[in-house]
C-alpha cells in the first residue's frame, strides 16, 4: 500500500472505515454482475440477497428455504417512519444545542465522540451540518409520503436481511452527518458564535440542488404510480409497464439517479470538502447503480419494443 494511502485510510473515523467498506462491497457486487452470464459460477443465495422486487425475477431459481426469509416490499415504508422519527431527533437534539445552548444528551455525544465525532477546534461549519441533517429528514419525509400515498406496491418482496439493513442505514446515515458537528464538550461549538455568519454560496447551491432533485424523484415516482391507476387515481392492478415521461427518456430508473443527486446537493452543502460525506456518496452510487442496473435487465428481458436508447443509470453513459 502507498504511504499517502496508509495515511488517508488512518485519518479515517469509524464512521469512515464503515462507509469505505460498504462501497468497497457494492462495486464488488456491481463488478460481478457485470461479468457475461456463464463465466462465474451463479450463487442462488448471494442472487437472493443483492435483489428485491421485480429483479428477483431473473434470478436464478430460488431455493424453497430463501421464501421464508421473505419480506413484503412495501415494508420500504418502515425504513422511512424510522429514520423521520430517529433523524427528526437528531435534528432536534442539533437545533436545541444551536438555538438554546442545551447539551445534547450523555448518552449521545458519547456515541459520537466514539464515532469518530469533531472536536472543537474544527473546520466543518455548524450550518452545513445543520442544513444537511434538516435535507435528510425532509428527504425521509418525502419518500413516505410517496410510500403510503404515491407507490402501488405488489405482492414484490425483499430479503429480510435487507429490511434489516435498510432500518439501519437511516440510523447509520444521521449520526454520519451529527457527527460531523464540531463540539466543545458536549456543547455545538459555532465559530463566530453567529449561525447566519456561516452562509456560503454552496449553502445556497447545495438547497437548489436538494429541491431539484427532489422534485424529479417525485415526478418519477408519480409516473410509477400511475402506471398502476386508473384516472380517478385507484390502483387497478400490480403489473409492470414501461414508463415514459421526464427522466425515463434517458434512463431506465430515474429515482435512483435523484436519490444520487440528493446525497450529491448535501455533499455540496458539506462545501465540497467532506470527505466522510463523499465516501457515503460514493456508497449510494454503487448501491444504486447495482439495483438500476438489475432493473434495467428486467426491463429489456420484459418488454421487446422497451427503448433501445434508454441507459440503467446515467444518461448516455451507463
Amino acid at each position: 500500500m502507498a504511504p499517502w494511502a496508509g495515511a488517508a485510510l488512518c485519518a479515517l473515523s469509524p464512521l469512515g472505515v464503515v462507509w469505505l467498506t460498504l462501497t468497497a462491497a457494492f462495486l464488488l457486487t456491481l463488478l460481478l454482475q457485470l461479468v457475461p452470464p456463464g463465466l462465474l459460477p451463479s450463487c442462488a443465495l448471494f442472487q437472493d440477497l443483492i435483489r428485491y422486487g421485480k429483479t428477483k425475477r431473473g434470478a436464478p431459481p430460488r431455493p424453497a428455504f430463501c421464501r421464508s426469509f421473505d419480506v413484503p416490499k412495501r415494508y420500504f415504508s418502515h425504513f422511512y417512519i424510522i429514520s423521520v422519527l430517529w433523524n427528526g431527533f437528531l435534528l432536534w437534539c442539533l437545533t436545541q444545542s444551536l438555538f438554546l445552548g442545551s447539551p445534547f444528551p450523555n448518552w449521545l455525544h458519547t456515541l459520537l465522540r466514539n464515532l469518530g465525532a469533531a472536536q472543537f477546534p474544527a473546520g466543518e461549519l455548524v450550518l452545513s451540518a445543520f442544513l444537511v441533517l434538516a435535507f435528510l429528514w425532509l428527504h425521509s419525509l418525502q419518500r413516505l409520503f410517496e410510500c403510503l400515498y404515491v407507490s402501488v406496491f405488489s405482492n414484490a418482496a425483499i430479503h429480510v436481511v435487507q429490511y434489516c439493513f435498510g432500518l439501519v442505514y437511516y440510523v447509520l446515515v444521521g449520526l454520519t452527518v451529527l457527527s460531523q458537528v464540531p463540539m466543545d464538550g458536549r456543547n455545538v461549538y459555532v465559530a463566530g458564535k453567529n449561525l447566519l455568519m456561516q452562509a456560503r454560496w454552496f449553502h445556497i447551491l447545495g438547497t437548489m440542488m436538494f429541491i431539484w432533485s427532489s422534485a424529479h424523484q417525485y415526478k418519477c415516482h408519480v409516473i410509477l404510480g400511475n402506471l398502476r391507476k386508473n384516472k380517478a387515481g385507484v390502483a387497478i392492478h400490480c403489473n409492470h409497464r414501461i414508463p415514459f415521461g421526464d427522466w425515463f427518456e434517458y434512463v431506465s430508473s430515474p429515482n435512483y439517479l435523484a436519490e444520487l443527486m440528493v446525497y450529491i446537493s448535501m455533499a455540496v452543502t458539506f462545501g465540497f470538502h467532506n470527505v466522510t460525506w463523499w465516501l457515503v456518496v460514493t456508497y449510494v452510487f454503487f448501491n444504486q447503480a447495482l439495483c438500476a442496473f438489475l432493473s434495467h435487465k428486467f426491463y429489456k428481458s420484459e418488454f421487446a419494443s422497451y427503448p433501445k436508447h434508454r441507459k440503467a443509470f446515467l444518461p448516455f453513459l451507463f
